[in-house]
């Protein structure tokens, strides 16, 4: 029971108490209460762990596809929160524009640009190319927007006119421009940089024109291919596709071989730890090795890859084989003096060409001098034929041409090859996408070991693929031997070397280096989207992303606030306790009403 007074200053008090009903009860069924709602909120954390645990890759993995299917729709020029971006490509044979879109930034950190290549109502990629190279242009570069112009104005034909004053634009020169002087190409250069912004809105600056070197290029098609693969995502490290992972948590990226008809490359990442190098070893590495951060800053070091790159000139399909028969005319000629022989001076004595299907009669022509051919179709005879043109030197660290190659881990690793590494395996023998070393070189001996004429027969039954030609059929033989030469003899892959893919398109298209040039070259983006989005919603997006990336904090405050209102009500029964023993129990309703009188004295 408790004594509840009320005092006025009118000339009556009442003093009364009510007996009040004893809290132990209620605190009991508050604290029940709240145990169970406690005891609710950690199941459904439990709940909410796992099922994230085990949905979250599966869902990634359908979200990565509907991602895939969705580029190769048409894209939604409509939608106001989409980004474009430009990319010419300057080669040696023509110029080439691209035209790129990405959403604005999800806010996280960890993440990059989601770059795509736009495509029309159509759904096809919006490209165009002209003829011939910008190089032309070297005598008279004030034409050289001119030049550009088609490709300009194709691109701004698709590109919303609203989005045209931030849509970046970058020309990049390749290969043809690198062989001009260099007082050549800065009078191109300049020239489009004087003029291109006069005639178009786009964000276009003197750095954003350059000649790439090499050594960039393959960078670039680097950051492509493996952003196209999803090897820059670190948030899904238990995708299946990918099981392995680095040391360091991040995806295990896939290495590039790219063989073309007059170059070779390949580009790869390499461990940060430093290896047992000579100095002269280093100061190769050194060039040969390019460090980047793809990462929207400087502090976040998530995305910062070391990667080697080298190009070799003479090493392609076609320019190898010039070689090799430059080779064979000057030491059958050399021969013939010598021993006064005449073999290959006519298309009776002919030079039996083991890197040739059996039959096959060709003439190979330097100058004044002609030596005649005939195929003989011996592979293996053919690869050692082509050896010495793989120019090794004795150092176990040399790959091919005796240049510095960065050791590769074999055992976690993958590589993808392209162009001839493609071509050589799938439009006459039908094997490619997984590599295999010794079921390669099985079925190009029996390739080379039939005749001229089956092979014709077969091409014109359409046995073959339909992008293989007479062109193909002639050097299958030689192009198969060579890159079998390259990859285990020049490069020292294993010949069961399990983790090689050949290649043309991915997920259904096709990759260009430009795509890793618009993502490097716009990896500071992010950090502008994000600066944007915090000064128009400073407080509405620091809590929606807080909750987004947080919501585990959220269910911990509840408990904490929970557990804050049980050690309350706790401290209240204490308190009550020792109230308790220290008065007396009142069990009786009473009330005392005194009036006082004026004049009128009350005894006591």
């Amino acid at each position: 029971m408790a004594r509840i007074s009320f005092s006025y200053l009118c000339p009556a008090s009442w003093y009364f108490t009510v007996p009040t009903v004893s809290p132990f009860p209620r605190q009991r069924v508050a604290f029940l209460g709240l145990f169970f709602v406690s005891c609710v909120l950690l199941l459904m954390l439990m709940v909410d762990f796992r099922h994230r645990a085990v949905s979250l890759p599966r869902d990634r993995q359908y979200e990565r596809y509907l991602a895939r299917v969705g580029d190769l729709e048409a894209t939604d020029t409509e939608d106001p929160d989409l980004n474009y971006g430009l990319v010419v490509d300057c080669g040696s044979s023509g110029s080439r524009i691209f035209v790129y879109f990405w959403p604005r930034h999800n806010g996280n950190p960890h993440d990059l640009l989601d770059i795509k290549q736009m495509r029309d109502r159509n759904s096809q990629p919006v490209v165009k190319k002209i003829k011939p190279g910008i190089s032309a242009m070297a005598d008279t570069p004030e034409h050289a927007s001119d030049y550009l112009r088609p490709l300009l104005s194709f691109a701004a034909a698709h590109v919303p006119v609203k989005k045209h004053k931030e849509t970046p634009l970058y020309i990049l020169c390749t290969a043809g421009m690198r062989l001009l002087p260099e007082r050549k190409q800065l009078a191109i250069l300049a020239d489009l940089v004087k003029d291109l912004p006069l005639e178009f809105d786009f964000l276009f600056s003197q750095s954003q024109a350059e000649v790439i070197s090499g050594k960039q290029e393959g960078v670039y098609a680097w950051i492509g291919i493996n952003f196209v693969l999803g090897r820059f995502d670190h948030e899904d490290e238990s995708d299946t596709e990918v099981p392995q992972e680095l040391a360091t948590g991040r995806r295990r990226t896939v290495g590039i071989l790219d063989m073309g008809g007059a170059s070779l490359q390949i580009a790869y990442e390499v461990p940060t730890s430093a290896s047992d190098l000579s100095p002269k070893q280093e100061e190769a590495a050194k060039i040969l090795l390019a460090e980047f951060n793809l990462g929207c800053d400087a502090q976040h070091t998530e995305h910062v890859y070391r990667v080697y790159v080298t190009t070799f000139l003479g090493f392609g399909g076609n320019f190898a084989r010039q070689r090799y028969e430059d080779l064979v005319l000057n030491a059958t000629l050399h021969k013939n003096r010598w021993l006064g022989q005449k073999t290959g001076l006519s298309p009776e004595n002919p030079f039996l060409d083991p890197c040739l299907p059996v039959g096959l009669t060709d003439v190979v022509e330097r100058n004044s001098q002609v030596l005649h051919v005939r195929g003989r179709g011996d592979w293996a005879t053919c690869g050692a034929m082509l050896s010495p043109l793989l120019a090794r030197s004795n150092t176990s660290q040399a790959s091919l041409n005796g240049i510095y190659q960065s050791p590769i881990d074999f055992n976690n690793s993958e590589f993808y090859g392209f162009s001839e590494f493609f071509y050589c395996t799938e439009d006459v023998l039908r094997i490619g996408g997984r590599y295999h070393g010794p079921s390669f070189a099985k079925a190009a001996q029996d390739y080379c070991g039939m005749t001229w004429s089956a092979l014709t027969q077969r091409f014109k039954n359409g046995l073959f693929s339909s992008h293989a030609d007479e062109h193909r059929l002639k050097y299958q033989c030689f192009k198969s031997a060579w890159v079998y030469q390259v990859l285990h003899e020049g490069f020292h892959f294993p010949y069961d070397y399990p983790n090689l893919r050949t290649a043309q398109l991915v997920y259904d298209r096709e990759v260009q280096w430009t795509l890793g040039a618009i993502l490097y070259k716009t990896r500071f983006l992010p950090l502008r989207d994000r600066r944007q989005e915090g000064v128009r919603q400073m407080h509405g997006g620091w809590f929606r992303l807080s909750f987004v990336y947080n919501h585990y904090l959220f269910f911990a405050c509840i408990l904490v606030v929970l557990l804050a209102i049980i050690l309350y009500l706790l401290r209240l029964r204490r308190i009550h306790h020792r109230q308790a023993r220290a008065s007396a129990p009142l069990n009786l309703l009473w009330i005392e009403e005194v009036v006082p009188m004026i004049g009128v004295q009350v005894e006591p």
